[in-house]
């Protein structure tokens, strides 16, 4: 089902993936990346990707001392 937003991104020739640094995460932060990214797959608001290149994940911390993932 195409969206209005959907759109390709065609990478050039020349395109070489960057390389960045690689920062571990505990247990209980891998096991909430994989929670959200499984539920964001499931509600269809992002897909899998074919590019070779990675997105950044972060955590913000909010007030009452829970993460959320940013």
């Amino acid at each position: 089902m195409k969206k209005m937003w959907d759109y390709v991104i065609k990478l050039k020739k020349e395109f070489v993936p960057r390389k960045g640094k690689i920062y571990l995460l505990s247990k209980k932060e891998r096991e909430e990346i994989y929670e959200f990214i499984d539920e964001q797959l499931r509600k269809r608001y992002i897909r899998l990707l074919k590019l070779p290149q990675l997105a950044l994940i972060f955590f913000v911390e909010k007030k009452d001392s829970k993460k959320r993932i940013g």
